[in-house]
């Protein structure tokens, strides 16, 4: 592949995830020399620890966002997941009830938007105000207790490596293995394909279950999203109903940065990755220039706009 062709994307499935690249390499380097404590060991690996969960959220996403959806509901599953691991029982309960909970979340909102025919804007924003509503019913303040095998799962190293990077290699070869290991990934981006060329209906018509498929991938989304909960917990310790506010927004744009076009078909789970860790390398400078959270919001917000905004379409929307 020529490099013209590595950073704009062009004749490529995969987007524009060079100059994701690029980015990520450029930041790494200017911080570097712009900071005195990035590069210290301690700050790097609290880097990794940082960017796990948003890693992993985006990696969810992306898996709707091939179909030219969205999951607006991924942060309430994170601290759903949060608060029912905190309620003081056992991790070989708390850690599946997690999983079917988040299964069943998913599978309502792929219902939702493939039978009744609901905006998936509109589906999963309704979703996570229900979420969210439980969760902070089940746990109105931070605490509670979280089992310890989450905590010691989390924290840590084995074999001299941080136990955060073993939750970003699994994690990275179980989207690899749906994504590109699976005939339910090829299925994906046919129907995504479909939806971004305007025929919707392209995949069904050669025998592709559309519908079974984009529940599934809201499925996979909102455990992935309960997967990085589970992280959360046991790095915090405990279970709080805010920790995954604003996580959507945080996905989407790492999702988006790392050439995924949002009308789907378009994509590539490295991209999202090195997307993922666009968006933390810019958290931690921020926070080591002490920049205000109002403020880094704002700036989340622009970044999302504008790599939106180059994305082509054929229509207004997504």
């Amino acid at each position: 592949m020529k490099l013209s062709e590595l950073i704009t994307g062009r004749n490529s499935r995969q987007g524009v995830w060079g100059l994701a690249l690029l980015m990520a390499v450029g930041l790494v380097v200017w911080l570097g020399a712009t900071t005195d404590q990035f590069l210290n060991p301690e700050n790097l690996q609290n880097l990794v620890a940082q960017a796990m969960p948003l890693v992993i959220t985006a990696i969810g996403q992306m898996f709707v966002i091939l179909l030219g959806g969205l999951d607006l509901s991924v942060g309430s599953v994170i601290s759903f997941t949060t608060a029912i691991l905190a309620l003081d029982g056992p991790g070989y309960v708390l850690i599946p009830a997690v999983f079917v909970f988040a299964g069943l979340i998913g599978l309502v909102n792929g219902v939702v938007i493939t039978h009744l025919n609901v905006h998936p804007i509109i589906a999963t924003l309704s979703m996570q105000y229900i979420v969210l509503g439980i969760t902070r019913t089940l746990r109105p303040v931070s605490g509670g207790t979280v089992p310890d095998v989450v905590i010691s799962s989390v924290s840590g190293s084995f074999l001299g490596v941080p136990m955060p990077v073993f939750w970003g290699i699994l994690t990275i070869l179980l989207a690899m293995k749906l994504l590109y290991g699976s005939r339910f990934g090829l299925h994906l981006f046919a129907i995504g394909g479909g939806i971004a060329s305007g025929a919707d209906q392209a995949a069904h018509n050669f025998g592709i279950s559309d519908k079974r498929n984009i529940t599934l991938a809201y499925v996979i989304c909102s455990c992935f999203a309960a997967l990085a909960g589970i992280f959360l917990a046991g790095r915090i310790v405990s279970g709080d109903p805010n920790v995954g506010l604003l996580f959507e927004l945080d996905a989407i744009t790492a999702v988006a940065i790392g050439g995924t076009q949002l009308s789907g078909g378009t994509g590539s789970l490295h991209g999202t990755v090195i997307g993922a860790v666009v968006m933390s390398l810019l958290a931690n400078g921020m926070n080591l220039s002490n920049v205000s959270p109002f403020i880094q919001t704002a700036i989340k917000g622009t970044i999302l706009l504008f790599v939106v905004g180059l994305q082509s379409r054929k229509k207004i929307g997504l």
